[in-house]
C-alpha cells in the first residue's frame, strides 16, 4: 500500500507537495517520523549522496522508493509487501501529470509544501493503486520492463551512517584548518584575553603611582 508521499526539487531539496498519509493514522509521531525520514532523503539527494535516478531504500517493515527526472524527485513509501513494480509505476503517473505544470511557476516556490494543486492529483493516482489485484495493475506487474532491472537498494541505516561519518569528517577537516593560539588551547587563550588587559591596566598604575612617589621625594629633597 502507498501510504506517504512527497514530491520535492533536487537542486535545493525544497519539499513541494505531499500526498495524504495514511501510515499508521492512530500515531502520528509514527507518521512524522517517516515523513522525516522522506525529507531526509530528499536532502541526501539534493547534495549528491545519492546519485541513482530509481532507488528503493528499506526502512523497518517499509521501503522508500524514489524517482528522479528532469531535477524532481518524487519519494513514495510502502509497506514491504508492496510490489515494487507498481510503486514505480505510481511515481511515474505522478511525474507525468507534474510535468504538464509550468517549470516557471515551479522555480518560483519558496516555502516547503506550498504547491498545494498537486496534493489532490497525488490523492487520486494514489486511488489506483490501493487494490493491486485490478486488471490494471496486474498488467502492470506481469509486464516485463528492462528498467525494472536498474533499481539499486540500499537500507536506511547505512544511508543515515554515511551521512553521520561525512558530517565527523567534516568537522574534522574544519578544526585542522583552524589557526594555533600561541596559548596552546582555546581555554589558556580565552583566559589570556579576559586578564591581560587588567594586567596591563594595573602594571600601568603601579608605575604611575612609583614614578608619583618619586617624584615627590625629590621635591621634598
Amino acid at each position: 500500500m502507498v501510504e506517504l508521499t512527497i514530491v520535492g526539487r533536487v537542486r535545493d531539496g525544497l519539499a513541494l507537495a505531499e500526498g495524504p498519509r495514511y501510515l499508521n493514522q492512530e500515531n502520528e509521531n509514527f507518521s512524522s517520523f517517516y515523513k522525516q525520514q522522506a525529507e531526509f532523503i530528499l536532502k541526501e539527494i539534493s547534495i549528491g549522496a545519492l546519485a541513482p535516478p530509481k532507488m528503493i531504500i528499506r526502512a523497518d517493515h517499509h521501503s522508500f522508493h524514489y524517482l528522479m527526472e528532469n531535477g524532481i524527485c518524487f519519494i513514495t513509501l510502502c509497506d514491504s509487501s508492496y510490489p515494487k513494480k507498481l510503486a514505480f509505476h505510481f511515481l511515474q503517473d505522478l511525474q507525468e501529470e507534474f510535468h504538464k505544470f509550468d517549470n516557471s511557476l515551479i522555480d518560483k516556490i519558496t516555502r516547503p509544501y506550498s504547491f498545494v494543486k498537486f496534493e489532490s492529483i497525488i490523492g487520486n493516482i494514489r486511488k489506483l493503486y490501493i487494490d493491486t489485484r485490478t486488471q490494471a495493475n496486474l498488467s502492470k506487474l506481469n509486464a516485463k520492463r528492462q528498467q525494472d532491472l536498474d533499481i539499486v537498494f540500499e537500507d536506511m541505516s547505512q544511508i543515515v551512517e554515511r551521512r553521520r561519518n561525512s558530517e565527523i569528517y567534516e568537522r574534522m577537516l574544519m578544526s585542522s584548518h583552524e589557526p594555533v593560539s600561541i596559548w596552546g588551547s582555546r581555554r589558556l587563550e580565552g583566559i589570556a584575553l579576559k586578564w591581560t588587559p587588567i594586567t596591563i591596566v594595573v602594571f600601568v598604575a603601579a608605575v604611575l603611582i612609583w614614578a608619583s612617589l618619586v617624584l615627590s621625594d625629590t621635591l621634598i629633597i
